[in-house]
């Protein structure tokens, strides 16, 4: 379920962002409004996945480069994890379209923080504890 409520939340901050980024935008399987929706749950939900997997490799193995440059390194790899994401949808056909790598780091910066304020205000609706297995 909190991983459902963070793709959500992440779709909406994607959503957010291709209104005020100029060199991002969604580029919908069809021409309805629910299109538009659908494909940017979808795009939320493979950046999740890549994040979660890809993501996680890269932070192991830049370890060294995150303590030097005092966590810095993390905005080019969520920018570069959102390029991934980019091709990925190039490859289908929709997606997500972003215009070069800038783009895709002013994209991740907005969109990881528009996520931490919706979880942010979020939280008294949907609980801020996970349940304990005993």
């Amino acid at each position: 379920m909190r991983f459902l409520l963070r793709v959500i939340f992440t779709a909406v901050a994607i959503w957010l962002v291709t209104l005020f980024v100029p060199g991002i935008e969604i580029v919908p399987f069809g021409g309805q409004w629910w299109h538009l929706a659908v494909t940017t749950l979808g795009v939320a939900l493979v950046f999740a996945l890549v994040n979660a997997t890809i993501g996680n490799l890269i932070r192991i193995v830049a370890f060294p480069l995150y303590i030097l440059t005092i966590g810095i390194v993390a905005l080019f790899v969520n920018a570069f994890l959102l390029m991934i994401v980019h091709w990925l949808s190039q490859l289908i056909g929709y997606g997500i379209d972003v215009e070069n790598f800038w783009w895709g780091m002013l994209a991740a910066v907005c969109i990881a923080f528009l996520t931490w304020l919706i979880t942010i205000v979020t939280r008294p609706i949907f609980g801020k504890e996970r349940p304990r297995e005993r």
